[in-house]
């Protein structure tokens, strides 16, 4: 597979079936749990979960301030890919997760009872790259990913 300058992979292997780790992604009540650096009393989700739908989720910050992520559904295989595309006109080149106008792919692979977890994002170019990575994308998605496998792994969403 040839190698994509303005392109990112994070993968993880969560010790859930894909059933569940689908769910914690599609849910928002489940999402608000787990996305971004604020913790879920201070993070919304609104997803109209169909193609051409909008994905939202806000964060207010510590210091008052709301930091939105935004994104078009752009495709979806239950259980194994959504793709979206970041809103053009997101605050920051990191987009608060969804970076403007690059498209995120999330698979999820089933590994018997193991879940493998990857997010693709494809920047416009190499610079949009750079400037998501100065703003904290790639730092942010890591922590974010191993949150939520800690969250899992805990049974957060065991019940739910």
């Amino acid at each position: 597979m040839p190698i994509i300058p303005n392109e990112l992979k994070m993968s993880r292997i969560y010790n859930a079936p894909r059933p569940l780790v689908w769910k914690v992604w599609t849910d928002p009540e489940h999402l608000k749990q787990w996305w971004g650096p604020f913790g879920p009393e201070h993070t919304s989700c609104m997803m109209d979960f169909r193609v051409g739908g909008e994905f939202s989720v806000m964060m207010k910050a510590t210091n008052g301030e709301t930091v939105p992520a935004r994104a078009e559904i752009l495709e979806i295989v239950e259980p194994e890919r959504i793709v979206y595309e970041g809103a053009a006109d997101a605050p920051t080149a990191c987009g608060a997760g969804l970076p403007p106008k690059a498209r995120v792919t999330v698979l999820f692979e089933a590994l018997q009872q193991k879940t493998r977890l990857t997010v693709e994002t494809l920047f416009p170019d190499l610079d949009a790259l750079e400037a998501a990575n100065a703003a904290g994308y790639t730092t942010s998605w890591n922590k974010t990913l191993d949150d939520l496998g800690a969250r899992i792994e805990a049974g957060a969403f065991a019940d739910r």
